[in-house]
């Protein structure tokens, strides 16, 4: 005997397959249950609430784009919500006093500590090991649930390492967040991949001149006022004409 649609969903939500099988969610549902908000209110507007929960999106620019002040703002506006936040960071660099600044509450954070070498001169098959196994622990995390953001943060890990791993890879990532209510983010200086309704955030930045004709960003002894980042949303090819001209200017006192 057919169960009754009322059944069927219900089993559907037990099983955290719901979101799979429709193509909205009801509209009584939060904003912040449908994505992960970054904290900063006119990104969020530009991201249509934030990163895409039970998607893998992106975080991506040069060094001093302002990669990890994103990061960390997003990660302590996760925590400020009650929510488990896990960071696995490749090449040991998070610095625990600016994401104490940052807001993050240090109870809600998992930090997986690796040790890719940014400089591998020899080290090339050391850092393709440490890099999977950075990876491994990126599927466990996902794999254990209840986190609301977790992000893999390989953005100075040498690029020929990250080329080196299996394309298999990110699908299996890909597969293993779908229906959940966690945001995956990947961290880096390029794309790697994302699920068809995630998405690329790609920074790029510039100083702002104080007065005291600092130019480029070679910034040395001098004082600066700040640095401007643009972030442009890249999403899915089907959505590319809606998104991919979007641009917002941002401000950040520092750029790592």
């Amino acid at each position: 005997m057919p169960l009754a649609r009322a059944d069927l969903e219900s089993l559907l939500r037990t099983r955290r397959l719901d979101r799979t099988l429709t193509t909205a969610l009801p509209a009584a549902v939060p904003d912040e249950y449908v994505c992960a908000p970054t904290g900063h209110t006119p990104l969020d507007a530009r991201l249509g609430g934030g990163f895409p929960r039970g998607q893998l999106s992106e975080i991506v620019g040069a060094p001093s784009s302002g990669r990890t002040s994103l990061l960390l703002r997003t990660a302590a506006a996760a925590t400020a919500r009650g929510e488990l936040v896990a960071v696995v960071d490749a090449l040991d660099m998070l610095d625990v006093e600016s994401a104490e600044a940052a807001g993050i509450h240090s109870d809600r954070l998992l930090w997986v500590r690796g040790h890719v070498v940014s400089n591998p001169g020899m080290c090339r098959d050391l850092n393709q090991r440490a890099l999977e196994q950075a990876i491994r622990a990126f599927t466990l995390v996902l794999q254990a649930g209840n986190f609301g953001l977790v992000v893999l943060d390989v953005a100075e890990a040498p690029l020929d390492a990250i080329r080196r791993l299996p394309f298999t890879t990110w699908m299996r990532l890909q597969r293993l967040i779908e229906g959940s209510q966690t945001a995956g983010v990947l961290v880096g200086s390029d794309s790697m991949a994302r699920s068809s309704a995630g998405l690329t955030l790609r920074l790029t930045h510039g100083v702002q001149d104080s007065g005291l004709g600092i130019r480029g960003i070679r910034f040395g002894s001098r004082l600066f006022e700040g640095v401007d980042v643009d972030a442009r949303v890249i999403r899915a090819r089907a959505r590319a004409q809606q998104d991919a001209a979007v641009a917002l200017r941002t401000s950040a006192a520092c750029s790592a």
